[in-house]
């Protein structure tokens, strides 16, 4: 009757792996959409550098579709500041707000990825644990074999 009791605790250590690599892949994808994010705003850090008023850059419209458009103006640029708010600052107080948001989001990868080491010591501990719990019903079934 032991060895039911076993086989049981190794299946839900079992799933109690697999829920860790699957929280863990879903913190991996969150990294991956902050460094894509991160790149955004760099690249947009980079725009904002050859920005000249006078000059023609494409606007993107929605859908996949941009206009060309003249700068009328360089040092107007109006800047995503979250929760639907945004806010006219000249290039370089664009380019501060926008180094503002990658310091954000960098904190926000170095939070999801202390995340996924608290699951990694998890997943190991848990691995551990079905270790010994084998071990003990390897145990156990000799002893069983031994009696008879």
């Amino acid at each position: 009757m032991g060895g039911g009791g076993g086989r049981q605790q190794m299946q839900q250590l079992q799933e109690q792996l697999e829920e860790l690599e699957s929280d863990k892949q879903q913190l991996e994808a969150q990294i991956e959409q902050l460094e894509d994010e991160r790149e955004d705003i760099e690249e947009a850090i980079e725009a904002l550098g050859s920005l000249e008023t006078g000059g023609t850059v494409m606007v993107p419209v929605g859908g996949g579709a941009k206009v060309r458009a003249t700068v009328e103006d360089a040092d107007e640029v109006l800047v995503s500041l979250g929760g639907g708010y945004a806010a006219e600052r000249d290039q370089d107080g664009a380019v501060d707000t926008l180094e503002s948001k990658i310091d954000d989001v960098e904190d926000r990868i170095d939070e999801v990825e202390d995340a996924i080491d608290d699951v990694e010591e998890q997943r190991e501990e848990l691995q551990e644990r079905a270790q010994q719990a084998q071990q003990q019903m390897l145990q156990q079934m000799q002893q069983q074999q031994q009696g008879e």
